[in-house]
């Protein structure tokens, strides 16, 4: 059963783009080097073929998934989404009450995030902490070093 994920546009078209990489490139370079492997003689004892028919296997198995990603993607028309509460892809200003930094995330699906560029995971405990509180919000967050206290700076997009 598959299970239907959400994705931003650039993230719906990193996708695609590299599912078309793996079927108009790695698979015809694996097909080169199963039939030259071929031509090499005794396949009952050819290491080469073996190893190529192997990455074939692994390559045909990561194109079905991501073709099973792909066909159960939906598209999240970020313009419509609700900036009174943090959802995911909000933008969300917080202020450490601790030392008084401020900090600017991006809530994005786990497989999305990129801490240097912003992005944080809706599952990580701060992502968690922020889901559904509104702008002007103090929340506490279990992180690893310890609760920390967040106040909810401004929530956009």
């Amino acid at each position: 059963m598959s299970t239907i994920k959400y994705y931003s546009q650039d993230s719906l078209d990193a996708l695609k783009k590299e599912l078309n990489e793996l079927e108009t490139i790695e698979r015809p370079k694996i097909s080169a080097a199963i039939a030259e492997a071929r031509d090499k003689g005794d396949l009952s004892e050819n290491a080469e073929y073996d190893a190529a028919k192997e990455a074939q296997g692994l390559l045909e198995l990561k194109i079905v998934k991501l073709k099973n990603l792909v066909a159960n993607a939906r598209l999240l028309d970020e313009s419509k989404l609700d900036t009174s509460k943090v959802l995911i892809y909000s933008i969300v200003k917080i202020k450490n009450l601790g030392n008084n930094a401020m900090m600017t995330y991006t809530l994005v699906p786990e497989s999305e995030a990129d801490l240097r560029s912003g992005k944080i995971s809706v599952t990580s405990p701060i992502g968690k902490t922020l889901l559904g509180n509104a702008a002007g919000n103090t929340i506490t967050v279990d992180a690893p070093a310890g609760k920390m206290q967040f106040e909810i700076i401004e929530i956009s997009r």
